[in-house]
Order: C-alpha cells, then structure tokens, then sequence
C-alpha cells in the first residue's frame, strides 16, 4: 500500500475502525460516503471525504483518483424482505460498479469485504472453512446478496484486477453505531433477551478484522478467500457471558426453535405492515439452532491473523459504548 487509500462504507463499524487504524499507521485516507451519511463513527479521524455512492459510477471514478489501494466495505446489512431491491442495487450493482472504477483507474489492490454469509453452513459436526459451499436457499435476500458481490470480485480478476476477499464473522466492537453486532451487548444489557437457542456462532473482534484486511492488502494472494473469524461458542455461552460481563439479565431459558420461526415469520409481517425494520425475520432465522461454526486457519497461515477473547472483545464494545454515551 502507499500513502493514498479509499474505503467505501467508512461510516459504518468496520470502514470506520479500519480508517482509525491506517490513520494511525500514517496513510492517507479517502473515505467515500453518501451527504446524508451518520458521521459518528468518524469522529475524531482525520481523513478526506468525498461525497459518493457506490451505486453512482461517476463519484466512485472520483473517489478513486490517485489511489492504488481500495477496501470496499460499503454494504446493506439487513434481513428485511423489504428492502431487498436497494440492497441488491448497493451489495450487488455497488460492487459490481467498485471493480469497474478500480480496473478503469488501475487501483493496485482491492480488498473486498464480504461475510461468512456467503459461505454455506458446516455440516453437523464440522467447522466451516473457505471451500465450504453455498447451502443457502438461493432467493433474494443478504446470504444471495453477498455471494453475488464475490462473483463481481471474481469477474473483475479474470479481467486482471488485483483483488481478495474477506470473510469476517459477526463482528463486535467499538464504532458500532448502527449495533449490527453491537445489538448483543445492547440488548443483553436492557435485558431484551429472556431465552436462548440451542446451536451456536462464531463472533470476531472488529479490530481483528481490521488487522486481517490489512494484512490481506499487503499479503493476500490474488482471488483468495479469507474468513476472518472468531471464537466458535454456542449461543448460550455467548449470552451468559456477555450477561455477566455487562452486568446485564441473562437468560431465562432455551427457546425451542419451532417457536423461533413461527415467532420470526409473525414480527417480520407486522413490521412490514408499519413500514418498520423488522429485529428478527424469517431469513435471519433460517438455520436457527446449529453450530454456525468456522475456521480461520488459512488467515493465521498467511496473512498472520490472530485472535482476540470473545470476552475482551465484549468489553471492547462495552466501554466503548459507555464512553460514547450509547448505553
């Protein structure tokens, strides 16, 4: 990398904390981000901005003027049925637009962040990896919205572009302003989880995940996954310790998972009827009640990934939160 990078999505946890760290590190940063953008996640970072979409090529080509590095992080993370058209125009079309820019302008590196949610669920008794394939029910929605965005990545390589992707898990931490993660230890503390379900997930420290896309833009061989995970805990862990370590109410009980989709479908339909983001929907709950587990293993072979203590990271977000007046 040299001194001149742009992060699309700079705003949200992971662009934001990724543009903290390379500021710290010396580099230069562009961080392309929509008028109405919320900024606080920024605060304190000091970087240029150019105002742009990643659905407007236009701003995209400006943006990248003069940068050989770029990390796409830009993305609608979002459950809601009701929102799938914008979020397939802004994971899907955004990317699609990001490789076209980056190959148009000559970016050197493109680090493309997807999720683990493109990666198909580990078999019972496995633990997810790379090559895992798709299990998911292809039909619109986030899991098909990410997977689409890598075969622009690959697209775009087959074309000569330099470019990796990056798998992260769910991620916690600091600058979490939207509480994708971050709703865990919010909720947890409000005690607004009275059960939990059986199965488990895997959650990783935001800081770790920006370590590992800057590794991956140094190290990160051409057209290569990368999961960026953490710890692998069931979901009762997870709450009982998050409970204790934000001194908030800890579950009641298991949640049997028949209860958890009919209780998903019924939420999802009311908060469509209001015209409201729904907190849990049908999709979200798909494949309630396994071990959602994976393997970052090829990221500590060769990009020198490391991991951080879930319960660390936990406190991370916590303070972080207290600190900021978010709790």
């Amino acid at each position: 990398m040299t001194d001149r990078i742009l992060i699309t999505g700079g705003t949200g946890c992971i662009g934001s904390n990724l543009a903290a760290r390379l500021v710290a590190d010396g580099y230069r940063i562009r961080i392309l981000r929509r008028s109405t953008s919320d900024l606080r996640a920024l605060a304190e970072i000091d970087a240029e901005h150019v105002i742009g979409d990643v659905r407007d090529a236009r701003s995209l080509s400006s943006g990248m003027q003069g940068c050989d590095t770029v990390f796409h992080t830009a993305a609608l993370v979002t459950y809601s049925t009701r929102l799938r058209e914008e979020q397939y125009q802004i994971n899907v079309v955004g990317t699609r637009n990001v490789v076209e820019a980056c190959l148009a302008a000559g970016v050197r590196k493109l680090v493309h962040v997807s999720s683990i949610a493109a990666i198909g669920s580990p078999s019972p008794g496995q633990i997810a990896t790379e090559e895992t394939p798709f299990t998911w029910k292809r039909k619109p929605g986030y899991k098909l919205s990410k997977l689409l965005a890598e075969d622009e990545i690959r697209s775009g390589i087959s074309r000569g572009l330099d470019a990796v992707i990056v798998n992260p898990s769910v991620v916690v931490g600091e600058r979490d302003v939207h509480f994708h993660g971050g709703q865990l230890v919010r909720d947890m503390k409000r005690g607004l989880i009275p059960f939990y379900i059986e199965g488990g997930m895997n959650v990783v420290y935001v800081g770790d995940v920006v370590k590992g896309m800057i590794q991956a833009a140094k190290a990160g061989r051409t057209g290569e996954r990368y999961i960026l995970s953490g710890e692998n805990l069931t979901h009762k862990e997870i709450f009982l310790r998050t409970a204790a370590l934000v001194n908030g109410r800890a579950p009641f009980g298991r949640l049997p998972i028949p209860l958890l989709h009919v209780g998903a479908v019924a939420i999802e339909s009311f908060c469509n009827l209001i015209r409201v983001t729904p907190w849990v929907s049908a999709d979200l709950v798909e494949n309630a009640g396994r071990f959602n587990w994976f393997s970052c293993s090829k990221a500590q072979r060769e990009l020198g990934f490391s991991i951080t203590p879930f319960d660390q990271a936990v406190r991370a977000a916590y303070s972080w939160y207290r600190e900021n007046g978010y709790l």
